[in-house]
């Protein structure tokens, strides 16, 4: 008999190979014995949003949080459906809340960074994008961002050394 985590290790595997059709029967499996299990119900979300399943992917993560409401992946992940869907008032509510449950995590400052750029709050933006650089330096997307951010705010000085941390990236990638 198969047991939660070997259900559950390989639906992620499968998730990663980008084989997550394959994935989701494995994860519905673990949560006919687990139903309670707030990771399990995360990872059937991930699966499901990475098929396009919006609707079914946002009902996994709801059901996460029923079990666990300070998952922040979970949170997260629903604001990059709400985005995608463009329900960007309900996108902002979840990176806050991913946000509010880890203020570390660069990915939830990036996506809520993305959002303000994309409605022209480019202060707001910058504020996320250097958020998420200083929790992880490194960041190409954020980085990237900030420095996007910085020429529509005309500050050239600023965006000319974030052009200078990427060109270092990209240097390091090559060498690499």
């Amino acid at each position: 008999m198969e047991t939660t985590a070997i259900l559950n290790n390989s639906g992620i595997a499968l998730t990663e190979a980008n084989r997550p059709f394959e994935a989701i029967p494995l994860f519905r499996e673990a949560l006919t014995i687990e139903p309670d299990n707030p990771l399990l119900w995360l990872n059937l979300g991930i699966a499901q949003q990475k098929t396009g399943e919006y609707a079914e992917a946002i009902e996994s993560f709801q059901k996460a949080l029923l079990f666990e409401n300070d998952l922040a992946e979970a949170w997260l992940s629903m604001g990059l459906i709400y985005y995608e869907l463009k329900e960007l008032e309900l996108a902002e509510e979840c990176y806050l809340a991913a946000i509010s449950h880890n203020d570390n995590d660069p990915k939830s400052w990036n996506n809520l960074g993305v959002l303000y750029f994309n409605e022209s709050n480019m202060e707001e933006a910058r504020n996320c994008f250097e958020r998420s650089v200083c929790i992880f330096p490194q960041y190409y997307d954020a980085l990237i961002n900030l420095r996007d951010t910085c020429r529509e705010l005309g500050d050239y000085r600023a965006a000319a050394e974030f052009e200078r941390v990427i060109s270092d990236i990209d240097a390091h990638k090559r060498h690499s």
